[in-house]
């Protein structure tokens, strides 16, 4: 678990933004919590929570005195199930988010230059479509009372030293191919997703070092066409649970 606590940078204020960083080992999921510490009311949202560590972080949340107000994803998650719903259960009052464009339910669905806000900070609503149709990135605010550098939540769209295939759930290489990289170098990058042990890398490393999107567009292209990777194991019940806000099963045991 990465912890951290980010400085605003701003003399005139004291705001700061809670930082953790956790990590689901069956999906190799990162999950992402964020408060404003310094609001009265500590308000806080995770990215990307799976169902089998919902218990886990919430017990965070209570431990660090925050208030979860929001529970948000990337994207519609194919090798796991979404957190959300079952947070929604537990915590009252918590508001579940997603793309519009993933067609998926939630309370709150953004588009691209949306802001999610908690407290006296925000995420902005990038549109980063390729890996699928509906995937967003949320990005720390710009601004001297905001984090900085600014930090992205990248979800499958882009990982450390690779990214998200395009090969089912409308995904296309093109689009991710020119949805990605429009960020400022120092952005620190957070994916959904690592399989190496890496926990973060920033616009400017990937830019350098991505083994795929530092290519041109038609070698990347051809990569992507070419990975072999295998049916995701999940697919067929993450994906139908997901598209409900991960509540499949409760919806059907209610029917």
């Amino acid at each position: 678990m990465q912890s951290m606590k980010y400085s605003t940078g701003s003399s005139s204020t004291s705001r700061k933004l809670l930082f953790r960083q956790l990590f689901e080992k069956e999906s190799s999921t990162y999950t992402y919590l964020l408060a404003d510490a310094s609001h009265p009311d500590k308000p806080a949202l995770l990215v990307d929570p799976v169902d089998r560590t919902v218990d886990r972080d919430l017990s965070l949340v209570n431990d660090l005195g925050l208030k979860l107000v929001y529970a948000i994803n990337t994207h519609v998650h194919a090798d796991h199930v979404t957190g959300s719903g079952l947070i929604k259960t537990k915590v009252p009052g918590v508001k579940s988010i997603i793309s519009k464009a993933s067609k998926a339910s939630a309370d709150i669905l953004v588009e691209a230059g949306d802001k999610i806000q908690f407290g006296d900070l925000y995420l902005e609503v990038r549109a980063t479509p390729g890996h699928t149709v509906g995937c967003v990135t949320y990005v720390t605010g710009d601004g001297p009372d905001q984090p900085q550098p600014r930090m992205a939540f990248t979800g499958d769209a882009l990982l450390i030293r690779g990214c998200g295939r395009t090969d089912f759930q409308g995904g296309s290489s093109k689009q991710l191919y020119e949805s990605i990289f429009t960020l400022p170098k120092d952005t620190f990058i957070y994916p959904a997703h690592d399989y190496k042990g890496f926990t973060v890398s920033t616009v400017g490393e990937e830019m350098l070092y991505n083994p795929r999107l530092t290519k041109d567009e038609e070698t990347f292209k051809s990569i992507m066409e070419n990975l072999k990777l295998s049916y995701p194991k999940m697919i067929d019940v993450a994906v139908p649970a997901n598209m409900v806000c991960g509540l499949q099963d409760l919806e059907s045991k209610a029917a």
